[in-house]
């Protein structure tokens, strides 16, 4: 079978249930997780779009026999892959939906999913999911970890992604956005090594985004009420207006504090305690000191192009060239 032909899909499957919608998905040596994220989807989803970034394992293959249509592009960041996929994946569904490999939609949300979104008005443009974290196989509930409200769904054409190098979300524009309920699970069930390489990348990109608003180094988009969650709007507003003003360790702390105490992140356990230290307090920490690290050399330069080529030979990214840049 060759690359971007759909496998036939097998006959347990409604085609009556089939909703008008396409997804697309973002994928890199996902072997652990691609064929349980497809299975969780074929009950409503028209068509899977698989954007492979030169997978190594057998990602490909896999997306392949569970009846995804693969293209494949070399990676730049989340932002900018998701822009090509859209450009490139020939959509002609009505909906479009964003979909992480090591994600699950539950079957409640499946018929949620086929019950209200044909019957949905011209005016809305977007649906929110609300997103739970499993953590070494455990939901973490507390900690301000749930619901995480997210932008999923979008009618094909009205949405795009932020110009960001982390923390990109769907945005919309002119129309209303609802929200769909039941259970849509960030279910990742890699190891602690692979857990703390990638927030170790994740940290580095968080660095850029700050520093750029910083220095005014790029076009970052910047959320509202009518183009994004409310719970996204305020988180966003929080980070850049109060949290990354804060000194190097009173952020993290700070933070750590708040949701593991106040927003009762102990109730998850011994996993859960896991999870909001790595996540909630060492990652924050750790953006923050690369912060310090970047911005000790910018301060010194003057101009804006001295320090994008500066930040770029720092975090190895080539911030000089990307679209994202001014």
């Amino acid at each position: 079978m060759t690359k971007g032909t759909p496998a036939p899909r097998t006959a347990d499957v409604d085609q009556h249930n089939l909703c008008d919608v396409t997804i697309i998905m973002l994928v890199f040596n996902e072997e652990l997780h691609i064929a349980r994220a497809l299975e969780s989807v074929r009950p409503f989803a028209r068509e899977v779009v698989v954007i492979d970034s030169y997978s190594t394992d057998r990602t490909v293959e896999i997306a392949q026999t569970h009846g995804a249509k693969v293209l494949q592009n070399k990676w730049v960041n989340y932002s900018e892959q998701y822009r090509w996929g859209m450009e490139n994946a020939d959509i002609r569904t009505e909906w479009t939906m964003r979909m992480d490999a090591d994600e699950v939609i539950e079957a409640d949300l499946v018929r949620e999913i086929q019950t209200r979104l044909p019957q949905l008005d011209e005016e809305v443009v977007a649906i929110n999911f609300d997103r739970k974290q499993v953590f070494m196989g455990r939901w973490v509930r507390h900690g301000g970890r749930y619901p995480m409200r997210v932008i999923r769904i979008w009618r094909t054409g009205k949405g795009r992604i932020e110009n960001r190098w982390m923390d990109e979300h769907m945005i919309v524009e002119d129309g209303e956005i609802v929200t769909f309920r039941g259970g849509y699970a960030d279910c990742n069930d890699q190891d602690l090594t692979w857990f703390t390489a990638k927030h170790n990348g994740y940290a580095t990109r968080e660095a850029i985004d700050v520093l750029a608003q910083r220095y005014d180094l790029f076009d970052l988009d910047d959320l509202n009420s009518r183009n994004s969650s409310w719970q996204a709007q305020m988180k966003r507003w929080l980070k850049e207006k109060v949290y990354n003003r804060l000194p190097l360790w009173m952020g993290p702390l700070g933070y750590f504090i708040y949701r593991y105490i106040f927003q009762l992140g102990f109730l998850d356990g011994r996993t859960g305690t896991i999870y909001h230290v790595l996540q909630g307090f060492w990652y924050r920490y750790l953006v923050a000191c690369k912060v310090f690290e970047y911005e000790r050399q910018l301060k010194k330069l003057k101009s804006r192009d001295e320090r994008v080529q500066a930040l770029s030979r720092f975090t190895g990214y080539d911030l000089v060239s990307e679209p994202i840049r001014k």
